[in-house]
């Protein structure tokens, strides 16, 4: 490799034919265990144990994610708060050191491992939510431009709720909010329901859907364009990068090569940058879009109507269609899922799925003023689903959430969406249904054990196969 160790043996076997790979310590075969087809490695690990080992990986590096967000939030003074954060860190350090050669062969212990990792999901995503509502307000629900935009624009792309407040406030310390507006593309619509952030009057709408279609949005919007967390398209991935990477700005750990990077909270040079680029043109449409159904808002609004609404008949289903999205018309499904959910059953969404249909106007459950479609924000604010259905079973003395009239429907890309699936599993959430495709890191021990103890599934591509019955009413 680095031409002092001599040549290493080539695998022999095509990547996609592996059961495993792993070449973590010195002990590993040539090429790594399992790069000739074994099952197991010298060490005595196993392919499935290896494969569990990596979830966890995954899992970890989302919740990475949301405690880093929750991290710049949250007064470390606090010693609830802090205590929290301290317990999630735990976490993160023991499962790495799960990891490690020659620690773990227990398949059960694996498994109760990877609850640990669910259940701290869990936890820093009710702490990041906490965060977010004691910063910003509780978000109320509100109708959003989308695609219109007038007048020198910065657009923000991303998860990072902080870093927008802190652009806002600098932009109106500089006497500029009559010049410059904000607006905000994929996973920061939910920004407009935060009423901290609404009391800005130049943050003004939406721009474009999920973030890989922002290629094709950055290159027609003529101001300025951040990204300040995951997800970019670097240059390598689209020739499109260079008709913009001169007005791209990254935040924090965000970076591509080309881009400027917005240093120590200065956001000066950005807000230079706009006043000196034309005004925005080409954005001209009529659409609107909602947003701002935090789980808060919806118990305090709608809770003892949604109750009433069940009992009696007027309510009959709630389904959860949310996750993150990616290019492929695969994804279509969940569109068709939507369009296809009957009237009086409620549809509750995260994430940047919902760009797959929430252009559409759902209405109202009939006989009642509760709307059918609830955006309850980022992925995570995923953890709103939990806490309706746990008021909800409660209220009506059920005591699994389980036996709730509740059908979940999950797209998933990225390993954010790995941690929110492990938190819904370590509450013990059944019947999830994921897709479109199904986890490549998984193997027949693994998908059996999730059958067998969660009943968990994966899309078919055909809603009536996967949703026949719920879908009847």
């Amino acid at each position: 490799m680095f031409g002092l160790f001599g040549k290493k043996e080539e695998p022999k076997t095509n990547a996609c034919d592996l059961k495993f790979l792993c070449w973590q310590c010195e002990m590993s075969a040539p090429g790594g265990c399992g790069s000739h087809g074994e099952s197991k490695g010298v060490c005595g690990k196993t392919s499935t144990k290896s494969r569990l080992q990596d979830l966890m990986v995954y899992g970890l590096k989302g919740l990475s994610a949301y405690r880093e967000h929750a991290r710049e939030l949250i007064d470390m003074n606090n010693p609830d708060e802090r205590a929290i954060l301290t317990e999630i860190d735990d976490v993160i350090a023991e499962t790495l050191y799960f990891t490690l050669t020659n620690v773990n062969f227990n398949f059960d212990e694996h498994i109760a491992q990877l609850m640990k990792v669910g259940n701290a999901g869990v936890k820093v995503m009710d702490l990041l939510s906490e965060a977010h509502t004691k910063a910003l307000g509780i978000p109320a629900p509100v109708q959003v431009t989308q695609n219109k935009a007038e007048g020198k624009g910065i657009l923000v792309s991303g998860h990072n709720l902080d870093m927008l407040e802190k652009l806002l406030k600098r932009i109106e310390e500089r006497g500029l909010s009559d010049k410059i507006n904000v607006y905000t593309h994929s996973e920061m619509l939910p920004a407009h329901g935060y009423p901290h952030l609404r009391k800005f009057k130049n943050l003004k709408g939406n721009i474009g859907k999920a973030w890989f279609d922002q290629t094709d949005i950055f290159s027609k919007w003529n101001g300025t364009c951040v990204v300040n967390t995951n997800c970019i398209v670097p240059p390598e991935k689209s020739p499109k990068v260079k008709n913009y990477i001169d007005r791209l700005y990254t935040y924090k750990i965000v970076g591509i090569e080309g881009a400027k990077k917005i240093e120590n909270d200065n956001f000066d040079p950005l807000i230079d940058q706009t006043l000196e680029l034309p005004d925005i043109e080409g954005f001209d449409s009529d659409e609107k879009l909602v947003t701002g159904h935090h789980y808060k808002t919806v118990l305090d609004a709608y809770g003892a109507k949604v109750l009433d609404a069940i009992k009696e008949g007027k309510l009959k289903r709630v389904w959860v269609i949310a996750g993150c999205d990616a290019p492929g018309k695969k994804r279509n499904y969940f569109r068709e899922l939507a369009l296809a959910v009957p009237k009086d059953h409620l549809i509750i969404t995260s994430s940047c799925g919902k760009f797959r249909f929430n252009d559409i106007d759902f209405g109202t459950i009939p006989g009642t003023d509760i709307p059918r479609y609830i955006d309850l924000g980022q992925c995570n604010d995923s953890n709103g689903a939990v806490h309706i259905a746990l008021t909800v079973a409660n209220a009506l003395g059920v005591e699994d959430v389980n036996d709730l009239p509740v059908s979940i429907a999950l797209l998933w890309m990225e390993q954010k969406a790995i941690i929110i699936l492990l938190a819904l599993l370590s509450l013990g959430i059944k019947d999830i249904i994921i897709g479109p495709n199904a986890p490549q890191f998984a193997d027949d021990a693994i998908v059996n054990f999730l059958v067998e103890n969660f009943n968990f599934g994966v899309i078919s591509g055909d809603i009536h196969k996967d949703f026949g019955n719920e879908l009847a009413g």
